[in-house]
């Protein structure tokens, strides 16, 4: 699934509004299921108009036992842990950065890393989160209702709370914001001695030898901070890295990966797992070719993608169909959000052919609270949403990839400016710079609109969220050239793009000013 072309729907017909209900008398105005940062900013926004809300949030724990508190996946086991994570990966190079820059240590091959201190250190500020959450509900008078949501028709919820009594609320509207959990492979063992990213940022004891089964942003942004922390990582590549995002990007960040020494094992797939005497686990595989082969890790780590968590909602006592006519696990929705029933809507991850990411499924909960109880009329803009894959040498990007603009406008409409350059921070440790590259996809026609702007390098993160609001804005690359860049900046780098891919010429810089 692309996370960077979807568009949005056409705009439905004034008669799809949802102000044309029926006046009914309800217990709440809008009840959400689901207490991650999408259902949150719906719910938060909605009482801010008068409107009577109260959010279910329940978290079923993972087959390792993980469990966590109120704030969804980015809070508890995704953005948030994965970016303190790669920060204290990326502070450990910069322990070594800092020798050849005068910093003197006592013993500096002595430095070494501590599972258990950035694990705690980790979780006690999700708690402060999990924490100030639920404060900030309370002031709000968002009503919080930490029970397993269901519905029993279309205007009645039922809340099954820990001691398994059932609550029912009865509301006018209802928003789904329930995400997506991890999927496991359908091979022995896999359930009993394998985790995901439920588990890996609150686990007990250290990783140690990690295989990481799969190779999506979760799974190298993984097996990168864990190899930054001294593990062993290797990823398992069923097909191809990071689906949905431009492929020569995508391999760029793979040999950086190579570069830092983590391991790949391409076109295979895990055929079992197996506890030996031990306790570590044995893995058998077998490649595309038919070669088999196995070998023994510490942590077998899955990463091969997430399921909408729709199964515990009984969709059909509401008479709302799941995508691809109930084949799928994920909600279609029109571009007001709504299902198939006009008072039920839903945003974030459980949206079928949406982003998958916090920033989208915030803003969309909040224009849709805005629209049901304050008249407003925007649309979330799903399409140049921008997203950075934060492995070591990060990939930031927004709009097209290259395939996806030569497929849509055709190769010889598109033209492709790049460069490799030299950051400034990398000099003096002699870091390497091989794989600091980026390039931006136009239109050849006029003034080059441009379509797409792809970053590997440091703080692509950082550096992709100012141009992404260029480009939404109509960036062309006459304007891209007429920008004068803050030197010495990796940032800089887009303003000096001059060199076309067409032209054949080395896009190679002679010094870091050229």
């Amino acid at each position: 699934m692309s996370f960077l072309c979807c568009t949005s729907r056409t705009r439905v017909p004034e008669t799809r509004r949802h102000t044309a209900q029926p006046e009914e008398n309800f217990d709440y105005d809008l009840v959400v299921i689901g207490g991650g940062s999408g259902g949150l900013a719906c719910a938060k926004e909605a009482v801010q108009f008068g409107a009577k809300v109260a959010v279910l949030d329940f978290v079923k724990p993972s087959p390792r036992g993980t469990k966590w508190g109120l704030g969804g996946t980015c809070v508890n086991v995704g953005c948030i842990p994965k970016k303190l994570m790669h920060q204290a990966s990326l502070l450990g190079e910069a322990i070594h950065d800092a020798q050849p820059y005068g910093w003197k240590f006592a013993e500096p091959e002595s430095v070494k890393h501590d599972w258990a201190t950035l694990t705690e250190s980790v979780q006690n500020h999700i708690k402060s989160v999990n924490w100030v959450t639920r404060v900030d509900l309370r002031d709000k008078k968002v009503e919080y209702v930490n029970g397993l949501g269901y519905f029993k028709d279309a205007h009645n919820v039922v809340a099954v709370m820990k001691n398994q009594t059932e609550r029912v609320l009865n509301t006018k509207n209802v928003v789904i914001a329930v995400g997506g959990r991890p999927r496991y492979p359908n091979i022995p063992g896999a359930l009993e001695h394998g985790i995901t990213s439920d588990d890996i940022f609150s686990l007990p004891h250290e990783p140690g030898k990690t295989l990481v089964v799969g190779a999506g942003y979760i799974g190298l942004e993984c097996a990168g901070f864990l190899k930054g922390f001294g593990y062993d990582a290797t990823v398992m590549v069923r097909s191809i890295l990071l689906r949905g995002f431009d492929q020569q990007m995508a391999t760029m960040v793979g040999d950086a990966m190579v570069e830092k020494g983590i391991k790949f094992l391409h076109k295979t797939q895990p055929q079992s797992v197996e506890k030996q005497a031990d306790g570590r686990l044995l893995v058998k595989y077998r490649s595309d070719d038919g070669t088999e082969g196995s070998d023994v890790y510490d942590t077998v780590l899955f990463a091969i993608g997430r399921t909408a968590c729709t199964d515990d909602l009984k969709l059909d006592q509401a008479g709302v169909v799941t995508a691809e006519g109930g084949k799928s696990d994920k909600l279609d929705v029109d571009s007001f959000e709504t299902t198939n029933v006009p008072n039920i809507f839903a945003v974030g991850d459980v949206l079928y052919k949406r982003p998958e990411l916090t920033p989208v499924a915030i803003h969309a909960g909040r224009l849709l609270a805005r629209r049901l109880f304050n008249n407003q009329t925007d649309i979330m803009d799903y399409a140049d949403v921008a997203t950075t894959v934060f492995s070591p040498l990060e990939y930031g990007c927004v709009g097209m990839s290259e395939e996806n603009a030569e497929a849509k406008f055709g190769k010889d409409k598109v033209e492709v400016y790049h460069a490799y350059y030299k950051p400034t921070e990398f000099f003096v440790p002699q870091r390497s710079v091989r794989y600091c590259y980026l390039k931006a996809v136009a239109l050849l026609e006029g003034d080059q609109k441009v379509l797409g702007l792809h970053f590997l390098g440091p703080v692509a993160g950082e550096v992709i969220q100012g141009f992404a609001a260029a480009l939404k804005s109509g960036l062309t690359m006459k304007i891209l050239k007429n920008t004068v860049g803050i030197h010495p900046t990796v940032a800089e780098e887009f303003t000096r793009l001059l060199i076309t891919k067409s032209s054949g010429l080395d896009p190679t810089p002679a010094t870091c000013c050229s």
